[in-house]
């Protein structure tokens, strides 16, 4: 039995629009339900911090948080990219032929939404890894054995949301990342 050669055969066709149109829906609302999370808690870090203090004291925190930022606009365009994969799913479901989206069409769509996914990961994994290494740096600098108070080492709980915004994002682009790569990879099969 050959491999069918084109999205055009019927069987071929029918089954990658069905898991396009699964993978779609699935990456979306799980890209979604991290990206509200992400936000939520960098709202709740944002909102709980001085920023006369961010400025004196917490500099490296404040670089997480903005690069944080930058993260969650790129999910927010990811998860709009997803949508438009939903509408693609439609149009490959419908009984016109003449609305079908080309395999060029849906391999350039496709790519937009990895490479956005990709550079999403970059950026929350550095944001992640500055925040933790500020984190870090704060709990080296407290002495072992006193109780001594100094406000720019003390670690608050803000930070921490900081960190779980960052490892959230990093999970949301993940799974725009792998929904993507294995669509594209159907569709050149």
């Amino acid at each position: 039995m050959n491999e069918p050669e084109s999205l055009s055969e019927p069987l071929a066709k029918t089954q990658f629009v069905e898991t396009f149109r699964l993978f779609s829906r699935f990456s979306f609302w799980i890209q979604l339900f991290f990206g509200a999370v992400s936000g939520i808690v960098l709202l709740f870090a944002m909102l709980g911090r001085n920023m006369s203090e961010q400025a004196n004291n917490n500099a490296g925190i404040g670089f997480g948080v903005i690069l944080a930022l930058v993260g969650l606009l790129l999910l927010s365009f990811r998860i709009f990219w997803d949508f438009r994969y939903r509408l693609l799913g439609r149009l490959l479901h419908a009984e016109n032929s003449q609305v079908y989206p080309s395999q060029q069409h849906i391999t350039r769509t496709l790519r937009i939404g990895l490479i956005s996914s990709l550079v999403g990961v970059l950026i929350a994994f550095v944001a992640s890894e500055e925040t933790v290494g500020v984190v870090l740096a704060k709990t080296l600098s407290q002495p072992q054995a006193l109780a001594a108070y100094t406000p720019e080492n003390v670690i608050r709980s803000l930070d921490i949301f900081v960190m779980l915004a960052n490892v959230n994002l990093i999970g949301a682009h993940f799974f725009g990342a792998v929904t993507s790569l294995s669509l594209l990879n159907w569709v050149e099969e």
